[in-house]
């Protein structure tokens, strides 16, 4: 897999596909959560439109709040912020593993079962970036390429619905909360809120399928 791209704040119009702005949306939270934003970036959110990129009232707070962040922050302050949160030297003060919010632990059994599944969609991590497959921004960007791949065979909506079921949905809730409680978080309770509402828009576009 690829480091996320950046394309997410042109997102799609309505002579889009729907399904692009949901593959943006997951792009750009891939990267926030794993870099701060650079001068580029946060120039694209001083243009950005302040309505949610997705249509209904649920992302329209939590978009303008992560808006109003971005725009308010600088590279600097961002990358200070960045590492406060998940750098640092021994345990970091929010981890981002989905291991650790689902068994307490690092590089656990549900470790082992992502990379499992990963192998039988023919993905595998960077053997250059030090984060495991069960970081964040690495499950957000399978969610990405499961939704814009061009192999149907496993970017489809069956493949999208397992993989955010067993690899996201049960523990990003945590994440966001514990990176919203965290007295430094300032950009990221701002990414934190509108990740959990978008998790949110997605689980309960899942459970439509399902009925």
């Amino acid at each position: 897999m690829s480091d996320p791209h950046l394309r997410a704040l042109s997102f799609a119009t309505a002579d889009d596909s729907e399904e692009l702005a949901r593959a943006e949306l997951y792009g750009l939270l891939a990267s926030l959560w794993l870099t701060p934003p650079d001068a580029a970036l946060l120039q694209q959110f001083e243009v950005a439109v302040t309505q949610a990129p997705q249509p209904g009232g649920h992302l329209e707070a939590p978009w303008g709040d992560l808006v109003a962040a971005m725009r308010a922050t600088t590279v600097d302050a961002a990358a200070a912020e960045h590492a406060a949160l998940f750098h640092g030297v021994g345990k970091p003060e929010v981890l981002a593993y989905g291991s650790f919010y689902l068994t307490g632990y690092l590089n656990e059994k549900p470790l082992a079962t992502l990379r499992s599944d990963l192998a039988a969609l023919g993905l595998a991590r960077d053997g250059d970036r030090l984060e495991t497959e069960d970081h964040i921004a690495f499950v957000l960007e399978v969610m990405r390429y499961l939704i814009a791949g061009d192999d149907i065979a496993v970017c489809n909506l069956e493949q999208q619905r397992r993989f955010f079921r067993q690899h996201l949905q049960p523990w990003a809730a945590q994440l966001c909360d514990a990176t919203a409680a965290h007295p430094r978080a300032q950009v990221w309770r701002a990414v934190a809120g509108f990740t959990a509402a978008f998790i949110e828009v997605e689980t309960q576009a899942f459970d439509l399928l399902e009925t």
